[in-house]
C-alpha cells in the first residue's frame, strides 16, 4: 500500500466490530463537501500512542475504532446531498459499557463529528471542542475542567492540534 492509498480494514490489526450496536438518535447535521468526503474516505491511522482513533470507510459507511484496542465504537452511513456534498443519514455506537462508556446521545453525536472534523479532516473545530468541554463539565459536575485535558482524554488531541 502506498502512502496515498486509502486505509482499509486490512490496514489495521485487531479490529473488532461493534459488539452491541445501539442506533444513535442524533447524528451530525453537517453537509460535508465532496472534497471533505474524499479525505474522509482516505481514513486516518493514529500516529502515536497518544492518539485514540482509527478511521476507514467501506463504500458509504464510516468505521471508527479505538486505536489501542481495535474496538469498534462508531459506524455511520452517508448519502449524497442533491446539489453536492454528503451527509450522515444514520449511525450506531457501541453500547457495551465494558468497551465504551457513552455519556449520552448528545455527547456521542458531538464526539463522532469531532473525530471526523478535528482528527480526520484536521479542522480547528473550535465550536465542537467547546461543546465537548461543556458536556464533559456538565456530566462531571465540575465547571473548572481544563479544555486541553478534556480534549486529550477524549480525542487524543494535544493543545493546538
Amino acid at each position: 500500500m502506498t502512502a496515498d492509498a486509502p486505509l482499509t480494514r486490512e490496514s489495521f490489526r485487531r479490529l473488532q466490530p461493534i459488539s452491541a450496536p445501539r442506533p444513535m438518535p442524533q447524528v451530525p447535521d453537517r453537509v460535508w463537501t465532496d472534497q471533505d468526503w474524499d479525505r474522509i474516505r482516505h481514513g486516518y491511522r493514529a500516529r502515536d500512542m497518544d492518539e485514540k482513533w482509527s478511521v476507514f470507510t467501506e463504500g458509504d459507511v464510516l468505521f471508527v475504532h479505538r486505536s489501542w484496542t481495535g474496538y469498534g465504537i462508531y459506524q455511520a452511513s452517508f448519502a449524497p446531498v442533491p446539489g453536492g456534498g454528503i451527509h450522515m443519514v444514520s449511525a450506531e455506537v457501541e453500547s457495551d459499557a465494558q468497551l465504551y462508556r457513552s455519556r449520552g446521545d448528545e455527547y456521542d453525536r458531538l464526539m463522532l463529528e469531532l473525530v471526523i472534523s478535528a482528527i480526520v479532516l484536521g479542522e480547528p473545530a473550535a465550536d465542537l471542542r467547546a461543546g465537548l468541554v461543556e458536556l464533559t463539565a456538565r456530566a462531571s459536575g465540575n465547571g473548572d475542567l481544563c479544555s486541553s485535558v478534556v480534549e486529550h482524554s477524549a480525542l487524543g488531541l494535544r493543545s493546538g492540534s
